[in-house]
């Protein structure tokens, strides 16, 4: 594997560490007191977060050890002779749970901070979901130990960690590491000279945890970018970090949102000049000259390599913590790629018969959480059953079916195939005590086409099962009854001419067409009526008959209204059928 530091004595690994949390646990203090060096998106630039002290929008900086002996042990290491820890550090404002999904997609390592006083909250619970979805390594921190009464300090940190691990116990996350820090003593207001406390404590755990990540250079390129900005003649530099594939000088990069095509003239990791770069690496990438303000943060991509989807088919799995329904044609907020839009969804699954069976392997009963999504295709060539909602399996909120749903974007997005798409709720009451996450599931195929709904979807066969029950008015011969109430005076009943139906007495027929104005119809039983459907039949017709001529009796009617002998009609159609024809099997 090519390192992205070719042109540096010193060959550097670099491993992104999430810092997420709940609003004001400490989580830009432990980054500031980590880091030495801090990347242009460092430490919130922007000035609504000053004023606040709450991080808007991601956050990286980095810090340098020397490689760990366990790593220097493992054949792909040998390369290298640093390790750089670049901390993404997310925000945990409620309204923002959106750009954490966006940083969430980068990370190796996850650091849940946690406040010591306040202990899990809502946002924190929302966080360890999205580290569930998007990474396998956890280490919680439990912040402003500083805050505690020295002689009850251990007590409540034992108490806490003994809490984190309950709760971590039905996640992916069972026995990690919790480690207590004070990474600003005394607050955001006390002097720097305070130093804090047991961070050269968590490093030394950070290096333990640290693992050569998967990284291939190979296939498109595809980079996060989250901060944008011109060096007058030089060009535009755009920052962030490589998601997949590899970049090097002179390459033509596109950025899809704007719909141009650039030249990388140079390549920084933390203000060193690199030749290339690959995935999992953080950069500074400077282009010939556009308007930075059109690109504040988006995707930037080898030239054709990413879509603009007007809809898409996605794998869904429902998060076990969502207390509401999951309903076809309700609107979701839809995290995909570096954007969140509002999308309209459709669930549906596969039919009973051909259900695979419910899924096994590691999977979280509290979350409902598959950590590996082995899905890569969408296969056309099978049927799918419409769901009115998404549905647990038969052992409740622990299973889950193979389910899908057609998401149909508010506005058009860019994004990778493949890739991580989140469904959440963030119009919920930011206070409320509830989590906002919904779904999540791969985007397996998407429309690029505006009129997909006539282009593309007719190719989904999704169909809605239909029934329908009328009753036999009179027996004409051995194989010919009239049935009514099945359809309605105004019905085109020649769309129905040939479909098979089934008597209540278990003869089946065939609709032959329309009887008089008033939608009955007649029906022809190729084996003929039995016996006792005739007789059945006549000794009705005699009761509602009655022995008067007159006009019949209320009661006469309500008789004639209990006919013994009902007629079901079956048929399934396909939603997205142009000519909405109806299939029976």
């Amino acid at each position: 594997m090519s390192d992205a530091g070719t042109g540096d004595a010193c060959r550097t690994l670099n491993f992104n560490v999430g810092v997420l949390g709940h609003v004001d646990s400490g989580k830009t203090s432990l980054a500031k007191a980590l880091s030495s060096t801090a990347s242009t998106a460092a430490f919130d630039k922007n000035p609504q977060s000053r004023e606040r002290g709450i991080t808007l929008d991601l956050g990286f900086s980095s810090f340098t050890v020397d490689l760990p002996d366990h790593l220097r042990e493992e054949s792909g290491c040998r390369d290298y002779d640093n390790l750089q820890f670049t901390l993404v550090d997310c925000p945990g404002h409620a309204s923002l749970i959106r750009t954490i999904i966006g940083g969430a997609q980068i990370i190796d390592l996850m650091l849940l901070v946690v406040d010591v006083v306040k202990g899990l909250q809502t946002q924190t619970a929302e966080c360890l979901l999205i580290g569930e979805l998007t990474c396998s390594r956890m280490v919680v921190i439990l912040n402003k130990t500083d805050l505690l009464a020295p002689e009850k300090r251990q007590a409540v940190i034992d108490k806490m960690t003994k809490r984190m691990h309950k709760t971590l116990e039905s996640t992916r996350f069972k026995d990690v590491p919790v480690i207590a820090v004070a990474a600003k003593p005394g607050g955001p207001e006390a002097a720097e000279t305070e130093q804090p406390q047991g961070i050269s404590t968590l490093i030394e755990l950070l290096k333990s945890q640290t693992y050569l990540p998967r990284r291939d250079p190979s296939g498109p390129l595809l980079m996060a970018v989250d901060h944008c900005f011109s060096i007058r003649g030089q060009g535009t530099v755009m920052t962030g970090t490589v998601l997949q594939g590899a970049l090097s000088l002179n390459d033509m990069v596109e950025i899809p949102a704007l719909k141009v095509t650039r030249k990388v003239k140079s390549i920084q990791m933390f203000r060193r000049p690199v030749s290339r770069a690959i995935q999992g690496d953080r950069v500074g990438v400077c282009v010939t000259q556009f308007d930075p303000k059109l690109l504040e943060r988006g995707l930037v991509s080898s030239p054709g390599s990413l879509h603009t989807l007007h809809a898409a088919i996605v794998s869904v799995r429902k998060i076990g913590y969502f207390r509401g329904t999951l309903a076809t044609r309700s609107k979701f907020h839809i995290s995909v790629g570096h954007e969140t839009v509002m999308a309209r969804a459709s669930f549906f699954g596969l039919p009973s018969s051909s259900s695979t069976s419910e899924p096994s392997g590691p999977q979280s009963q509290e979350t409902g959480l598959l950590p590996d999504p082995t899905e890569t295709s969408f296969d056309f060539e099978r049927e799918y059953l419409f769901q009115e909602e998404y549905t647990l399996g038969k052992l409740g909120a622990s299973t889950h079916p193979e389910q899908w749903t057609l998401l149909e974007f508010e506005k058009p997005v860019t994004c990778p195939a493949l890739c991580l798409v989140i469904g959440s709720k963030l119009d919920t009451d930011i206070h409320a005590n509830t989590c906002r996450l919904a779904f999540h599931g791969r985007l397996l195929e998407g429309f690029e086409d505006k009129g997909y709904a006539e282009s593309a979807l007719p190719r989904l066969w999704l169909y809605k099962t239909k029934q329908r029950e009328g009753q036999v008015e009179r027996v004409t011969d051995d194989y010919t009854v009239i049935g009514r109430n099945l359809f309605k005076k105004e019905t085109n009943l020649q769309l129905f001419v040939g479909l098979k139906v089934a008597l209540s007495t278990g003869e089946t027929g065939i609709i032959e067409g329309g009887f008089g104005q008033s939608g009955k119809f007649k029906i022809r039983v190729p084996e003929g009526l039995r016996a006792e459907t005739k007789q059945l039949l006549s000794s009705s017709k005699k009761k509602a008959k009655g022995g008067s001529k007159a006009e019949p009796s209320k009661e006469d009617e309500a008789k004639a209204d209990s006919q013994p002998v009902s007629i079901y009609l079956t048929f399934k159609r396909y939603v997205f059928d142009p000519h909405k024809k109806m299939i029976q099997s």
